[in-house]
This record gives C-alpha cells, structure tokens and sequence, in this order.
C-alpha cells in the first residue's frame, strides 16, 4: 500500500486530476447509482477550498503589506489594467459575435423568485457596502472585497510593528499556506465527486434545446481564451504566450471548471503562481483581487444572453447601443460576485438597456440557469485562469522592461 501511495504522489497534480475526472465519468455512466454516494468527496473539497480561501486571502495580503518595504515596485497598476481591459474586450467580442450569430430563445420559467439589481448605481452602491463590511463578517461570508479592504488597512497598521509581530503573522500565513497544499492534494478525488454529480443529476437532455445559446457562449469565451488573451498577452511580454496560456488553462482552468467557484479556486491560483515563481506580494493581492472584478467570462453571458432576448423579441440595435452594452456588460460583471446569483442576475440590468420588461428579463435568466451546468463551468474556468495568466504577464513585463530574460517555457 505504501509502494502505490509513493508511485501515486510521483505522478503530478494534472496527470492525478485527469485520472479522477476519467474514473468519475466511467463510475457516472456504467453504474450511476452506486457511484452517487462519492458525490461527497467532490461536496468536501469544495466546501474545504471555500473555508480555507478567506483566511488564506487574509494573512497573505496582511503579511505581505506590512512586510512591503518603501520602494518596492509592484505591478498592480498594470494587473488592474488588464483585468479591465480583458473585461471589456471579452464583452466587445460577445457582442460582435452575437450579431454574426443571432440566437433566439425559447424563454422558461424558473427565476421569478430572485431579485435582481436594479440599475448599474445599485450593482456599484453594493460593490463600495462590501468594502466597508464588518472584518468578522466578510471572512465568515467570503466577502473578498471586505476581505482584501481590511487585510490591506491591518497591513498598513502593522508596517510599523516590532519584527517579532511581523514574524508571527507570517508564520500564520505559512501556515495557511500549508494547510491549502494538503487540501489541493485531495483535488483528483475531488473532482470525481463533482463529475459524478454533474453526469447524474443534470445529465445533457436538458441541455440539447439550447445547443446553438451554448455554441455561442462557449464559442466566445474559447476564442477569448486562445485568441483574445494571446495577443494581450504577447502585447505585455512580447514572446510566444501559448505556453503560458496553457499551463494557466491547465492547472487552473481545469478545476475552476469543476469547481465552478472562483473563490474556491484562489487556493489553486495562489499555488500556480507560487510555482511560476511571481512576487509573492503582487500575487497575494491580485488573485482574490481578480476572483472579485476580473470577470471576463461573466462579461460574455451578459452580453450574448441579453441580445439573445433581443433577437428573441425582434428589437432593433444600432452600433453606439451595442458598444455601451460592451461597456455595460464590462461594468456589471466586476460586481458580479457581490451579488447572489452571479452574473444571470445581471442580465436584467443589461436587459433594460433596450427597454425590456422584468418578467421577460426573469425568463431569459431561467434559461441560464438550465444551461448553468455547463455555462457557469467555462465561465469560472475562463475567469479564474486570466487572473494568474494577467499576473504573470505583468510580471513578465516588468522583467523584459529590466533587460533581464524571460523563458516562458521553463517557467510554465
């Protein structure tokens, strides 16, 4: 048993999830009813990964502030930017495709119980509450914007303690650090369980009506993903960024895509850069950062969901509509994780753009919650990724501006 622990842990973390996800799917169709109760493992890695996230966020980002000396440069600025501009551009290219493409909709029932924002100013007004969010109650809630507020304000607090208290603090971090290597280590077990679950509780018959709405969402965030993401990345570190785009893809996509939280995925992210060797004080505030506001693949069901009611119910768009939907989409998707639901609660918002009613607006997110199982999983997968992929970029950038060379291939 010993022999086979020790050959298990030489294969690499990919490789192990690979294997699980094939288990899963092979226990999932040939005997569906004895592999349900193994859907707990896939419950207790996720509900692990959530519980040590917010900590995690917490005394990495407070370590790393009050440890920052005056002088140190990092690359928050142009991680921001590119968080931004990521943003924007996958829903610019969501909206442009979704005019080659008009999609049509059956509209279904399903959301009328949910509330939905009402305007942008209520999107933004719940966004600046979270930031100023009792400390105790954004850890418990996993409020990373009241989370990375406070971590950031106690960093700034205790630059000036005795090293001693700086120590410990980051012994604390250490420690969480830890704690999340042995829970990312259960991952391949993890993911049988959620591919268990997602095979035999939603199967793909529900799935089969809005097989074109599906093409197009998933259309757009790959070709954001293998298109759109390159080229911003190659215009950062000028070099080839497939291998790193890859490896983002790979080793985070992968189990954002299970996972379907990008909060539960910071664990995963915070690793990934640990390993390509990134600041770990550009990093420590950038990932729960982007698992807050860089939203791509949340920009992209905004758009192409809002104008598929639109070509569903024949409303005429112009170009200047369409860019500020572009805009818009940009804008609600960075407050998408402030509010319950994700980013289908937003399509109401969107909606009211071109003057649709509510009801209408509600029906359209009951589509996305049938399509959910699949759309939510390359959202998050899309999300989650560009944050280490947009942190490395920056960082990469910042040594090609140095003078000093970069191998993306051995450091991915």
């Amino acid at each position: 048993m010993k022999s086979v622990m020790n050959k298990w842990n030489q294969i690499s973390l990919v490789k192990q999830i690979i294997v699980g996800l094939i288990i899963g799917i092979i226990l999932a169709v040939a005997i569906p009813e004895v592999a349900k109760p193994v859907v707990i493992l896939g419950s207790l890695f996720v509900g692990a990964l959530k519980a040590i996230a917010p900590v995690l966020v917490l005394f990495l980002v407070m370590s790393a502030i009050a440890q920052h000396k005056s002088g140190q440069q990092t690359n928050m600025k142009s991680i921001v930017l590119l968080y931004l501009l990521g943003t924007f551009l996958a829903g610019l290219i969501a909206v442009i495709v979704s005019f080659i493409f008009p999609v049509g909709l059956t509209l279904a029932k399903g959301a009328e119980g949910l509330a939905a924002p009402g305007g942008v100013v209520e999107v933004l007004k719940a966004l600046l509450l979270n930031v100023v969010d009792n400390p105790v109650k954004a850890v418990f809630n996993a409020n990373y914007i009241g989370i990375l507020a406070w971590a950031i304000v106690l960093g700034v607090a205790l630059k000036n303690a005795p090293d001693t208290t700086k120590t410990m603090i980051s012994n604390f971090s250490d420690a969480v650090s830890q704690v999340v290597t042995w829970v990312i280590k259960f991952a391949p077990f993890g993911i049988m369980g959620l591919v268990i679950d997602s095979i035999t509780t939603n199967g793909i018959g529900s799935l089969l009506s809005y097989g074109k709405l599906l093409l197009v969402l998933i259309g757009c965030m790959l070709f954001v993903a293998l298109v759109v993401n390159p080229i911003i990345v190659f215009a950062a570190i000028r070099q080839n960024p497939y291998p790193l785009v890859f490896m983002c893809i790979k080793e985070s996509g992968i189990t954002a895509f299970f996972t379907r939280s990008s909060a539960a995925n910071i664990p995963v992210n915070m690793r990934l850069c640990e390993k390509l060797g990134l600041d770990k004080d550009t990093y420590s505030v950038s990932i729960p950062l982007g698992a807050t506001v860089n939203m791509a693949g949340a920009a992209v069901t905004i758009s192409v969901l809002t104008l598929a009611a639109v070509h569903t119910l024949n409303i005429h768009v112009d170009i200047p509509t369409a860019i500020i939907l572009s805009v818009l989409s940009a804008i609600c998707a960075c407050g998408a994780s402030g509010v319950a639901g994700g980013s289908l609660l937003l399509i109401p918002l969107a909606c009211s753009l071109f003057g649709i009613p509510a009801d209408v607006a509600m029906q359209v997110v009951g589509v996305g919650f049938i399509i959910g199982v699949l759309q939510d999983s390359f959202e998050t997968s899309l999300n989650s990724s560009t944050d280490v992929l947009f942190t490395a970029s920056a960082e990469f950038r910042k040594l090609r501006k140095e003078g000093k060379s970069i191998d993306i291939k051995k450091a991915s």
